[in-house]
């Protein structure tokens, strides 16, 4: 059984190389990273780890990085596929708990979810996670506790379907939308955020202007 682990990165070069360790101390060996057009020197370091790696020439967003590293695992037949944040804020222990639904229960999506686990997460974050559930419950239809959540486990055969046709922040509530579209059956598990000083200062990350944008393009897409 293979189990893939798709790593997006834009400009973690100082955080990717302990991530990918960190990730195959716990027994995952196909790991893809995908660079997102980095100015550092994050596809060069993560090459050196004896990972799939793949970089994109230009920065198109952190769904165009999500979906060429899930293409890629499908092309490696991978049964299950796994998404991870490359900033350091995702637990490798989490992943376990993660893909059990889906080799236990034919679960064909698995949404880690940080509001599951509200004791660590800001007041702030939980506050702009709710307002995004509301978001994405609103357009598409389908309530789930954190939809904004970057660590998700598919089934191959969600892998193979799941198609958004989004490239930026607006990603990750575009497959809630998937899963009510094609009628997967899906689940959510507790997961933990590892707040770290680089994540929590990188200038790249979600926060409230990048929200904003994402809604926009949302608003766009359904009237366009």
């Amino acid at each position: 059984m293979i189990i893939a682990i798709v790593i997006p990165v834009f400009n973690e070069a100082v955080v990717i190389g302990q991530v990918i360790k960190n990730v195959r101390a716990h027994g995952y060996d196909t790991i893809i990273v995908v660079d997102d057009g980095s100015s550092d020197d994050s596809f060069i370091t993560a090459a050196a780890h004896d990972v799939l790696a793949i970089r994109l020439r230009v920065n198109r967003g952190k769904g165009a990085a999500v979906k060429t590293g899930i293409m890629a695992a499908n092309l490696l037949d991978a049964d299950v596929v796994v998404t991870f944040d490359g900033d350091g804020q995702h637990d490798p222990a989490d992943i376990e708990p993660l893909i059990r639904p889906i080799l236990e229960d034919n679960i064909d999506v698995v949404l880690g979810s940080r509001l599951l686990n509200r004791e660590e997460m800001p007041f702030i974050k939980m506050i702009a996670n709710s307002i995004g559930n509301f978001i994405t419950w609103l357009f598409y239809g389908l309530l789930v506790s954190d939809s904004q959540s970057g660590l998700r486990a598919y089934s191959r055969f969600a892998a193979l379907i799941i198609d958004t046709k989004a490239d930026k922040y607006e990603y990750d509530s575009k497959v809630i939308r998937e899963i009510k579209n094609n009628r997967l059956n899906f689940s959510e598990v507790p997961v933990h955020t590892l707040y770290t000083e680089h994540s929590s200062n990188k200038p790249h990350k979600q926060g409230f202007t990048n929200g904003i944008i994402t809604l926009g393009r949302m608003v766009w897409n359904l009237i366009a």
